[in-house]
């Protein structure tokens, strides 16, 4: 990469405040800018491929589409972008899904400056990035969770937004999707987990890390 050019950043989190203390904290470094902002993945997903960004930095944890959901659709179309997942949670199950996601990072939101600098400078040289506060070890047995490699990228976005209390309908508006379809993919879900109800499926999203309800 030519040194003398910019790295160009698009930020997603749900919090404007995060953001934009984010955008402050790095566009203090002349070699770094923000290109755009995201609120949540589905725009994070838009804004990619329509920028093209050398970094994108996510929340994990977001409504309608998790940052893990998201950096799997981006990274499809767009593989040289380098994703950076950031989060409140250090635990393995979180950690994991975003480097199986493809994800290049991983950040605590209460770490520093510095770090996360670090972590921008790092990817873009196609390494690795684990927060110093997480167990390394965690870059190194990424076994995937067995009932999550039973359903398909679709049925999971339809799991976090029935964990989120949408209803069929309205999860059909968001996914371009008929409601009978939504509901195929429901009992999909059901019969791929053996889970038998809406609070189940909920239970399940949560303990996978697909929403933070």
């Amino acid at each position: 990469m030519n040194s003398s050019r910019k790295i160009n950043i698009i930020l997603v989190d749900d919090h404007q405040m995060l953001r934009d203390g984010l955008r402050n904290l790095i566009e203090q470094k002349a070699n770094l800018q923000i290109l755009a902002e995201a609120s949540n993945g589905r725009e994070a997903i838009k804004l990619c491929a329509k920028l093209n960004p050398d970094v994108v930095i996510t929340d994990i944890s977001m409504p309608s589409l998790n940052g893990v959901e998201a950096a799997k659709q981006i990274l499809k179309d767009n593989p040289e972008i380098k994703i950076i997942g950031l989060s409140m949670h250090a635990n393995r199950k979180f950690v994991q899904a975003m480097f199986q996601a493809g994800g290049y990072g991983y950040l605590l939101k209460d770490g520093d400056v510095n770090e996360l600098i670090t972590a921008i400078t790092t990817v873009m040289q196609n390494r690795k990035y684990l927060s110093k506060n997480i167990n390394q070890d965690y870059l190194y047995s990424l076994n995937e969770d067995e009932d999550l490699k039973k359903i398909s990228s679709r049925e999971t976005e339809v799991l976090q937004l029935l964990a989120e209390g949408k209803s069929s309908k309205e999860i059909g508006e968001v996914l371009f999707l008929s409601s009978k379809t939504v509901d195929v993919h429901r009992n999909n879900l059901m019969k791929k987990l053996d889970l038998h109800t809406i609070p189940e499926l909920t239970k399940f999203a949560i303990r996978e890390g697909l929403t933070s309800l």
